[in-house]
């Protein structure tokens, strides 16, 4: 039995994957697995359920069939983390995912409005750690995205943080013929 002030259990993915088959975790419960922590997601309000919506579609029109668009999905980040991005695009076919997890993205997307902490100061070291080369966080609070690319996976961090404004396009670094505007990502203002 473990005595107050002790760490919380540390899952691994594995182990976490095993709740569900046990019972204890149902596919759908709105968790994600974070650093061996289980982790509440807020359901999404209409803003941000807006904003994914028009991310996935826009990276499909972009993309079209030289990736995979994974819409709250999870991502295989580690051996302690299985986040579910609003947005990743993967490399390969959809046929590649049939019995596996992505564990490499050429871009993962988070919506942040209430959760803009976490997607900064959580998520960008895990997706930095799996060599995500690039991680936007499309911030529907100051109406930008953050764009962080060039990821250390030893030091957990992203080397080059920038910001795109509507207005401007944003190119892929790993598809660098691929470029998306970022009005088309943002949900219209309410009025």
């Amino acid at each position: 039995m473990a005595s107050s002030g002790t760490a919380p259990q540390r899952y691994t993915v594995h182990r976490y994957l095993g709740l569900v088959d046990e019972g204890i975790l149902r596919p759908d419960d709105p968790v994600e697995l974070l650093e061996g922590l289980i982790v509440a997601e807020p359901p999404a309000n209409p803003p941000h359920a807006s904003a994914t919506r028009r991310i996935s579609e826009a990276l499909r029109t972009a993309v079209g069939e030289r990736a995979v668009i994974c819409v709250q999905q999870p991502f295989l980040a580690g051996r302690y983390s299985l986040p579910e991005p609003d947005v990743a695009v993967v490399p390969g076919q959809l046929e590649d995912y049939d019995a596996i997890h992505p564990s490499a993205a050429l871009l993962v997307v988070e919506v942040a409005d209430r959760s803009l902490q976490q997607d900064r100061l959580t998520k960008a070291p895990i997706y930095a750690a799996a060599g995500v080369p690039e991680y936007w966080i499309v911030n529907l609070t100051e109406r930008c995205v953050e764009i962080y690319r060039q990821p250390w996976p030893k030091r957990r961090r992203y080397a080059v943080t920038l910001k795109a404004s509507p207005g401007e396009t944003i190119t892929l670094a790993a598809l660098n013929d691929t470029s998306v505007a970022v009005a088309n990502l943002l949900p219209q203002r309410r009025r």
